[in-house]
C-alpha cells in the first residue's frame, strides 16, 4: 500500500510588521488550524509565549488571556505589539507536516520565509528574536543562503550580530536565541521569562514602557 501523500502548508498569516517595529519576533511555524484560539501568532493557549509577555511586561502571567476563557484576547496582544514596536513572523513560509502535529521535530520546512525582505519593511528593526532551536535553525539556513550566516546559532540566551543583504544595502542587526516558549522544552515558565526580560531590556529606549 501506498503511503499517504503529505499536503503542502502555507503559512496562514502575514507578516505583522508594525510601524516603527525595533524587534523582529521569528517562530517556526504556527500549530494545526484546531489548536488556535485567536487568529494571531502563538495562538495556541497551551503555548505560553504570552504569559511570558505578560510576566515580562506586566508581571503577570495571564495579562493575555480571556478571563474565564480558553483564549488569547488578539486585539489586547496586537495592541501592545504596536506600543511595544514588535514585529512577528516565521521563518518557514511553506511546510510540511510529516506526523500531522505541531511538534517542531516532525515539520519539514518546504520554503523559507523572506527575512531580508520583512527588514525591508521594518528599517527601524536592528534585533531579531528566534523563539526555540527549530526557528534558529531555519533562521541559520537562510543567512547561508544569503552568504552572511555566522559559524553556528546562539546559545539559548545568547546572541550573534549579523550583516544582512538587504535591496537598500547592509542592515546589521543582533540575533537572540532564546529558549522556546512550549511546554515540551523543560525549564520553568520564569525562567524562561528571565531570559526574555534580559534581552528585551537591551532594546532602545523607545520600544519599553
Amino acid at each position: 500500500m501506498l503511503e499517504q501523500e503529505i499536503s503542502i502548508e502555507n503559512h496562514p498569516l502575514q507578516p505583522f510588521l508594525p510601524e516603527g517595529a525595533k524587534v523582529l519576533f521569528l517562530g517556526s511555524f504556527p500549530p494545526p488550524r484546531a489548536r488556535w484560539s485567536m487568529d494571531f501568532f502563538y495562538p495556541n493557549f497551551n503555548n505560553d509565549f504570552w504569559r511570558i509577555m505578560g510576566l515580562v511586561f506586566f508581571g503577570d502571567r495571564g495579562h493575555f488571556e480571556c478571563a474565564g476563557e480558553k483564549k488569547f484576547d488578539r486585539r489586547r496582544i496586537e495592541d501592545f505589539c504596536r506600543k511595544e514596536c514588535f514585529a512577528f513572523y516565521d521563518t518557514a513560509r511553506t511546510v510540511r507536516r510529516l506526523k500531522g502535529n505541531a511538534s517542531d521535530a516532525f515539520l519539514e520546512i518546504v520554503r523559507s520565509s523572506d527575512v531580508p525582505g520583512m527588514l525591508e519593511e521594518i528599517p527601524q528593526c536592528h534585533t531579531i528574536v528566534t523563539t526555540g532551536g527549530k526557528a534558529s535553525e531555519e533562521l541559520l539556513a537562510i543567512f547561508s543562503r544569503l552568504g552572511c550566516a555566522p559559524e553556528g546559532t546562539p546559545p539559548v540566551g545568547g546572541s550573534i550580530n549579523v550583516a544582512v543583504p538587504t535591496v537598500r544595502g547592509t542592515r546589521k542587526v543582533t540575533w537572540h536565541r532564546m529558549p522556546s516558549s512550549s511546554r515540551a522544552y523543560p525549564m520553568k515558565l520564569e525562567n524562561k521569562a528571565e531570559f526574555y526580560r534580559k534581552v528585551l531590556h537591551q532594546v532602545p529606549r523607545g520600544c519599553m514602557p
